[in-house]
């Protein structure tokens, strides 16, 4: 059976649809950042026991990541996106009810599923929305994810910082998940591909651009769980405050992820992917700096501008490789990616279990230091 498309000659409303459908996922999981240290006091979790609870997340969106390609050429990306999406939202408010250690692993292993199918349904349907429109648009996607993250994660910090329970914050942040995936699911593409196999080991250039983004994936999802605590620890900030690193880091990644696909047809591929992790490396090395709360902000917001289109030009070299499908490349260098997502916050605990949270960040500088010498090499092969 041969691949279909509704996507053959772009609908209609698509351009906005797959920005809508870039920034719910955004939306949903950072709002978990500012929800991470209440969580941590209800149950009271000391970091390694956090850092094993959040490994759950992780391990979840590696059960569905190498599922993911087969499903979508069963399915079709709509109805993966509208189930995953739905789900997401009605796992999210469970994270504030968690009372134990076992409660907490398990609802982010569910919300993990859910986020590991709808992540593969949107970036292939992001690099269709590239191919049907002919030009280069996965960073601005990707920016529009950022987006999200920056309202998640500021919606949440907002409302509990003016005495709206947990439990409340997040049930709202969960319905306006809900209307996103509504609004855009109509748009998403149906491609599907039956008769393909259902998975597929990567291999070449797929692997190479997986295991890229799995060090990428590690340092954003590091962010995401532990800069709040980092900050709590420092310079004793509250909830609200604690949340702002992150909050300044999807800024400036949205800022960097929405001029992204302007810088790259300026500088090209190679000097993007080179320079953007150096950057990154020196903003961990900021913000780890016990001098003042306003400095390791700004780190992140480096951090954040630094590793802003690595994974869109990671991505969109997936789109152009020719040794296997997309919807199984994809899925293949996506699954690869998220073990960066299961590793990096679990990782990240142990370390400063065990040494301390600076030191933690500071490995990680120096993985995203490799990056920038070989993706430049990797990517101009897809």
């Amino acid at each position: 059976m041969e691949p279909t498309t509704l996507l053959s000659k772009a609908s209609p409303g698509l351009l906005a649809a797959t920005r809508i459908a870039f920034v719910v996922p955004g939306y949903a999981i950072s709002a978990w950042a500012p929800l991470i240290p209440h969580v941590q006091a209800q149950i009271g979790l000391n970091p390694g026991q956090l850092g094993l609870a959040l490994l759950a997340l992780g391990a979840g969106s590696m059960t569905t990541m190498p599922m993911a390609g087969g499903l979508v050429g069963k399915l079709g990306c709509r109805r993966l996106f509208a189930g995953s999406g739905y789900a997401i939202a009605l796992i999210l408010p469970l994270l504030a009810l968690a009372r134990s250690a076992w409660f907490l692993a398990s609802a982010l292993f569910v919300l993990g599923l859910a986020i590991g199918l709808f992540s593969c349904a949107r970036n292939l349907h992001g690099i269709h929305t590239e191919q049907a429109l002919g030009r280069r648009l996965m960073s601005g996607f990707h920016g529009f994810y950022s987006m999200g993250c920056i309202l998640g994660a500021g919606t949440m910090s907002v409302l509990m910082g003016s005495g709206v329970s947990p439990a409340i914050a997040i049930l709202l942040v969960a319905i306006a998940v809900m209307i996103g995936v509504t609004v855009s699911t109509p748009r998403i593409t149906d491609e599907r591909n039956a008769s393909g196999p259902a998975h597929a080991w990567p291999r070449g250039v797929v692997l190479g651009i997986g295991l890229l983004c799995f060090i990428i994936f590690m340092a954003e999802g590091s962010v995401l769980d532990w800069s709040a605590l980092l900050l709590s620890d420092h310079f004793h900030l509250d909830a609200a405050r604690a949340g702002l690193g992150y909050v300044a880091f999807a800024t400036m990644m949205t800022v960097g992820r929405l001029s992204g696909d302007a810088l790259v047809r300026r500088f090209g591929d190679g000097i993007m992917l080179g320079l953007g992790p150096i950057i990154a490396a020196f903003g961990f090395c900021i913000a780890i700096l016990p001098l003042h709360w306003t400095l390791a902000v700004a780190g992140f917001a480096l951090v954040g501008a630094g590793l802003a289109n690595i994974v869109p030009l990671l991505y969109s070299a997936v789109g152009r490789q020719t040794i296997m499908p997309q919807n199984l490349a994809l899925a293949a260098a996506g699954s690869i990616g998220f073990a960066g997502v299961l590793t990096g916050p679990a990782a990240i605990g142990f370390i400063a279990q065990w040494t301390s949270l600076a030191t933690a960040f500071a490995v990680l500088s120096a993985m995203v230091l490799l990056v920038a010498f070989q993706a430049p090499r990797t990517a101009s092969r897809g």
